[in-house]
C-alpha cells in the first residue's frame, strides 16, 4: 500500500470513528491536534470526561487488526500528548480511547471502541 493510500485510509477511518462518536452522544473537540510529543486524532467529551481517541484502521484484517499497532511507545507519546494538552487546557478529569476501524470506504465497516484503553 501506498503512502497516499494509507494516509486516505486513515483520514477516512478518522472520519468514521469521528461519525461513530457524534452518534453516540460525544461532542467533537477537535481533531489532529499537534503536540510535542505526537499527534492527537480526536478530542471529544462526554458527561464532563475529556476523552483523547487514537484511531487505528485497517482495510483488511490481513496483517492483523489495527489495534495491535498501538506499541509501548505508541503509549508513552499517547499518555505524554493528553497529559501535555490538558495541561495547556487546564483539563483534569480525562480519559485516553481507542478506536479501531476494519474496512475500507463501500464495505462493511467494524469500529471496536476501546474505553480507557490507555492508563495514565
Amino acid at each position: 500500500m501506498t503512502q497516499k493510500r494509507k494516509q486516505e485510509l486513515g483520514g477516512w477511518g478518522e472520519t468514521e470513528a469521528a461519525n461513530y462518536l457524534a452518534q453516540r452522544g460525544y461532542q467533537l473537540i477537535s481533531r489532529n491536534v499537534r503536540t510535542p510529543y505526537g499527534e492527537i486524532d480526536i478530542i471529544a467529551s462526554l458527561d464532563g470526561l475529556t476523552v483523547f481517541i487514537e484511531v487505528k484502521t485497517r482495510a483488511s484484517k490481513t496483517m492483523g487488526v489495527p489495534e495491535i499497532s498501538i506499541t509501548p511507545r505508541k503509549r508513552v507519546h499517547m499518555i505524554a500528548s493528553a497529559e501535555h494538552y490538558a495541561m495547556e487546557h487546564g483539563i483534569e478529569h480525562w480519559q485516553i480511547d481507542a478506536i479501531s476501524i476494519e474496512g475500507e470506504r463501500g464495505r462493511p465497516v467494524t469500529i471496536t471502541h476501546f474505553e480507557n484503553a490507555v492508563q495514565q
